[in-house]
């Protein structure tokens, strides 16, 4: 991948989106970004995030859903794309729990036009989201992408099983480089309001209670966003025949030791509702990151200390 390079970012606005694209431009990338600006969550954030990218004059942004097959295969047919990063998905366990066929739509057939699309192109490099989701009720831990993957509790987990299936699929009748990653917990600046850190920050800073599910005894591979959009950008300059990466934490915390974090930096106690743990969660996940390391480099370096003290500057100065 070099500064010729046309990387098109699906989900260009959503949160790892928008990162990834910035970090790129930053580095002198050309991006065409593509989101459908869903109001899955408040759409001026998704604006706000847009407008920062406008700023690069080698950034260039089209209003796009995936499931608009005709407009997919026209992109690919204007746009000299050699690098797809997909990171277009309808996210959210719970909310996949409610509204199944938003995930049917976006997650499977918006993905199957789009990698037939960068088939067609023959792009260098074809990287996409997956998530640690996919481990569902397995219990040895932590999770290694050698470990089976055939017990998903969550219709989320399966779209993504899904896209790694179909992704081999196309590396193995069509020599089309693809690699798929499996984050874990995703957080900081410009995050999804959907998310843990998100709505405990909002609820505390407005003295209202939050929900604390599994009466707070979940643990998670917190990943902070700079860490995973290193491993991201890793991704996209090697190209694999086919491959799955772990990104995330090799150290996990406690849901309690989260919300003290946050406490402590909005300078604030939280009232805390203790409820049991909600359909389709996973009690626990931690990343093993042996294969990452090795192939990627991948070592994440922000303690949840210092992430969550930035992720509480920005929203503060955000939303004033």
């Amino acid at each position: 991948m070099d500064k010729n390079s046309l990387i098109l970012v699906t989900g260009s606005v959503g949160f790892i989106g928008f990162s990834l694209s910035k970090k790129l431009l930053e580095l002198g990338y050309k991006v065409l970004g593509i989101d459908n600006l869903n109001d899955y969550y408040d759409v001026n954030l998704k604006y706000s995030r847009n407008n920062i990218l406008k700023e690069y004059d080698n950034y260039e942004f089209r209003k796009l859903d995936l499931c608009d097959q005709k407009g997919i295969e026209k992109l690919f047919l204007k746009y000299q794309i050699t690098h797809v990063c997909n990171l277009a998905a309808q996210a959210g366990v719970r909310y996949s729990i409610t509204n199944p066929f938003v995930y049917q739509k976006s997650n499977l057939e918006g993905f199957a036009y789009l990698i037939e699309a960068a088939k067609n192109a023959k792009v260098e490099n074809f990287v996409y989201a997956s998530s640690s989701s996919v481990y569902g009720g397995n219990e040895k831990l932590p999770f290694a992408e050698s470990d089976p993957v055939n017990t998903p509790i969550s219709l989320y987990a399966a779209t993504k099983r899904s896209n790694e299936l179909v992704a081999h699929t196309y590396s193995h009748l069509f020599d089309l480089p693809t690699t798929g990653l499996r984050f874990f917990t995703v957080y900081g600046p410009w995050g999804r309001p959907d998310m843990a850190l998100f709505l405990f920050t909002d609820k505390i800073l407005n003295d209202e209670p939050i929900d604390v599910y599994n009466y707070g005894e979940m643990r998670r591979s917190f990943t902070y966003i700079d860490d995973i959009i290193t491993g991201v950008i890793a991704s996209l300059k090697n190209s694999f025949k086919y491959e799955i990466f772990n990104l995330g934490n090799d150290q996990s915390a406690s849901l309690i030791e989260y919300i003290e974090t946050i406490e402590r930096h909005v300078g604030k106690t939280a009232k805390k509702n203790m409820m049991p743990i909600q359909p389709g969660d996973v009690p626990q996940t931690i990343a093993d990151l042996t294969h990452s390391k090795k192939l990627l480099d991948f070592q994440p370096q922000t303690n949840i200390d210092e992430g969550i003290k930035n992720f509480v500057e920005w929203f503060k100065s955000y939303y004033q």
